[in-house]
């Protein structure tokens, strides 16, 4: 039974013009008008402001700029039969939350969310910067019963997903950089890890962590960041409403799983990546195993592999590495 403080949004938002009666909220809820009142003291706590007016009622003047669950969920249209989310205060690691969650038999689809982490943590146990509330830190979880030789594609797929969404999301332009990071002008916005348990031919439960920086003011990065990390809102010049992306963004994600599970992610792969790779026709060096690997990107192959070119005109396949941009010569 969804809670007092969600009848009251719901109604709210589904009248955002208009005034709505405190007599006709406390009627829905079957409470009086001074418990209609304290439960929106506990909306203004979470971060909403509120107009009032005598004989009119009540309309939604500001929402919070830090996550907030049931705004999430009034605000998802996408919600699989069985989905959960789940919205943390703190946490060491979306993705690790996430798997405890799965090994005490949490039913899936769902999505944990945190507006700080404490051990964030990227590919190759990298640190994932993400003290900030005004950013977005998730994770997914799925039981995705596919091959394991499928999921080479996976990481590549959510994240040309993500970066559709953006697009549409904030009218920028977004690039991925192969295989996990979500770039603007070169610059980092966000980066996704992929975390599976897999038996010898099934995957047996599937974690999709993505950090996307949203709302982080320009200067407000550590040293080490500030040339290569950016945030939305720098980019376009005014904070954007975190639950509401975050709402398209748990959508966009739902039915992109969906549509790999179901083998139907190939009719548009090819297309998104090369929208959005900001990799082809670039001259890289490409780091695997403590070899150096030099040359120009072609693209991408059926499996996901980067195909590079080296200055024989050999090309190269690669399934993993971590990849830097060369400087073009002055």
């Amino acid at each position: 039974m969804p809670s007092a403080e969600h009848t009251i949004l719901r109604e709210l938002l589904a009248h955002p013009e208009k005034w709505v009666s405190g007599t006709a909220l406390a009627a829905k809820l079957g409470v009086s008008r001074v418990a209609v009142w304290q439960h929106m003291e506990k909306l203004r706590a979470a971060g909403f402001t509120f107009e009032a007016q005598r004989s009119h009622g009540y309309r939604i003047a500001a929402r919070p700029a830090t996550l907030f669950g049931p705004l999430i969920e009034l605000e998802q249209r996408v919600r699989p039969r069985g989905f959960s989310l789940i919205v943390l205060e703190s946490v060491d690691s979306t993705n690790d939350e996430a798997a405890r969650q799965l090994a005490a038999g949490r039913a899936t689809p769902f999505a944990v969310l945190a507006r700080r982490q404490t051990k964030g943590r990227g590919r190759f146990g990298r640190t994932w910067h993400s003290d900030s509330p005004a950013n977005l830190y998730a994770s997914f979880a799925f039981h995705p019963r596919v091959e394991p030789e499928r999921m080479q594609t996976f990481t590549l797929w959510m994240g040309v997903n993500v970066c559709a969404l953006l697009e549409k999301f904030t009218g920028l332009a977004p690039g991925i950089k192969w295989p996990n990071d979500i770039l603007f002008d070169g610059r980092k916005a966000g980066g996704m890890l992929t975390e599976a348990r897999i038996d010898a031919d099934r995957i047996r439960d599937l974690v999709f962590g993505l950090g996307l920086n949203v709302n982080s003011p320009a200067g407000g990065w550590p040293a080490d960041l500030a040339k290569r990390a950016v945030s939305l809102a720098e980019i376009t010049g005014a904070p954007l409403d975190l639950n509401r992306l975050a709402a398209a963004l748990v959508g966009r994600v739902l039915l992109a799983f969906q549509t790999f599970a179901d083998g139907e992610h190939l009719k548009t792969f090819a297309d998104l990546w090369h929208r959005h790779d900001v990799l082809r026709g670039k001259t890289i060096s490409l780091l695997e195993g403590g070899r150096r690997h030099a040359g120009t990107v072609q693209g991408l192959d059926d499996e996901g592999a980067l195909l590079l070119r080296d200055s024989h005109g050999k090309v190269h396949r690669f399934r993993a590495g971590e990849v830097t941009l060369e400087k073009a010569a002055s």
